[in-house]
C-alpha cells in the first residue's frame, strides 16, 4: 500500500473525532472515564495534525505536539478496515522522520495499557518508561535504530 499525508484542515476536525470516538470509546469505558468531544475539539486547536490518506481516500490522522525533550504523538487513529495493513507501522516511521528532523531526542507517546497498539509500538522500538491508572508512558531514544 502506498500512503500519504496532508496537513489537516478546519474541514478534518469532525472525521478525525468521530474516528476517535469510534477507535476509542471501549477503552474509555473500560477505564471508566468520560469521553467529551469538547476536550477533543480543544487540543485539535493546538497540535499539529496529519491526515493519512491512501489513494483518495482519508484512513486516519496523526497529532503532534512538541517541546525541547520530546515530539509528542498526541493521537494516531487508522479506521478499523485499514487496521493490520500497514498504516500505522508506516505512520510511525513518518512521525519518527518529523522528529529526527526537528532535531528531538525523543519520541513519545501514551497508551491504554489494555490496548493492543502498543505491540506495534513496541515492534518501532518505544518502551515503556512509565505507568499511570490505566496509561503506558513510552518512549524511543532517536540515537536508538528504528526497526
Amino acid at each position: 500500500m502506498i500512503y500519504r499525508t496532508r496537513h489537516a484542515t478546519d474541514d478534518d476536525l469532525a472525521f478525525s473525532r468521530d474516528l476517535t470516538c469510534r477507535n476509542m470509546l471501549r477503552y474509555y469505558i473500560y477505564h471508566n472515564l468520560l469521553w467529551q468531544d469538547e476536550a477533543f475539539d480543544a487540543g485539535w486547536q493546538y497540535r499539529e495534525n496529519w491526515m493519512i490518506v491512501q489513494d483518495e481516500t482519508l484512513i486516519g490522522f496523526f497529532s503532534l505536539s512538541q517541546d525541547a525533550r520530546a515530539l509528542y504523538i498526541r493521537e494516531l487513529q487508522i479506521e478499523q478496515a485499514w487496521q493490520g495493513q500497514g498504516a500505522g507501522c508506516w505512520a510511525i516511521d513518518q512521525v519518527v522522520e518529523m522528529a529526527r528532523q526537528a532535531r528531538r531526542p525523543a519520541l513519545r507517546l501514551t497508551v491504554f495499557d489494555n490496548n493492543p497498539a502498543q505491540k506495534l509500538y513496541a515492534r518501532k522500538g518505544l518502551r515503556i518508561m512509565g505507568r499511570d491508572e490505566c496509561f503506558l508512558r513510552m518512549q524511543l531514544d532517536l540515537s536508538t535504530a528504528v526497526l
